[in-house]
């Protein structure tokens, strides 16, 4: 529930609800229909507001994709920041904090993770709150290996960080955070689209192996193919 601005004017307050009630009809759609069919006209219609009443929260279809977008990554940033923040926390408490966070509501972590919305590009600052979260992810690996001799991949990895936003982190460092990074985001996005359904294994279990062989000694994850 969001929290009334004491500061704002009623006028103001009146917008920031409405603005927040679009969103939460946004993502009802986007939770049937997916985002790329996600509409500013049906969502008025939902509302019992003309569709130039709605465009005067949102000038259009990508700026109220652009809200949803950054609402979920700063929500995930948050919820990897709070993980990372507790006392001995690792790789291993970052992923689990992740699928936590898939699993609460897998239409937002797709909508951050899964198929691009055609016709739709991210504004900077979006990349910006991503980087936060690979920071903190190369943070806890650097911890992990800081003896680790470096791969050739590794080596690569340091001479190309844009990813990784220029984080100082040795080779072995980022190999191990970006292998961490893809396996698990694989390992998750199966499990949500429902792949799983029928092997008869708990995707859980899965994904704490994965976390095990990823989060043990220097150089294991670093060496994974």
């Amino acid at each position: 529930m969001m929290q009334a601005d004491s500061g704002a004017t009623p006028r103001e307050r009146y917008r920031a609800q409405v603005r927040a009630e679009i969103k939460e009809r946004a993502w009802e759609q986007i939770a049937t229909a997916g985002a790329s069919a996600l509409s500013l006209n049906a969502i008025a219609k939902q509302m019992g507001m003309s569709g130039p009443a709605l465009y005067r929260y949102f000038r259009g279809r990508d700026e109220l994709i652009t809200e949803l977008v950054r609402d979920a990554y700063r929500s995930l940033a948050d919820t990897i920041a709070a993980a990372a923040a507790k006392d001995g926390a690792g790789v291993a408490a970052l992923a689990h904090a992740l699928r936590d966070w898939a699993l609460a509501d897998p239409q937002r972590y797709f909508l951050v993770y899964g198929t691009p919305v055609p016709g739709y590009h991210a504004p900077d600052d979006i990349t910006a709150i991503a980087s936060e979260i690979m920071a903190l992810l190369l943070d806890a690996c650097a911890g992990v290996t800081a003896d680790a001799p470096a791969t050739p991949f590794g080596t690569h990895l340091a001479d190309h960080r844009d990813w990784a936003d220029g984080h100082p982190a040795p080779p072995a460092a980022l190999h191990r955070a970006l292998t961490f990074w893809t396996r698990l985001h694989g390992v998750l996005s199966l499990e949500l689209a429902g792949h799983f359904t029928g092997m008869r294994f708990d995707p859980a279990q899965l994904f704490a192996a994965e976390v095990g062989a990823l989060a043990g000694p220097p150089g294991s994850a670093s060496s994974a193919r």
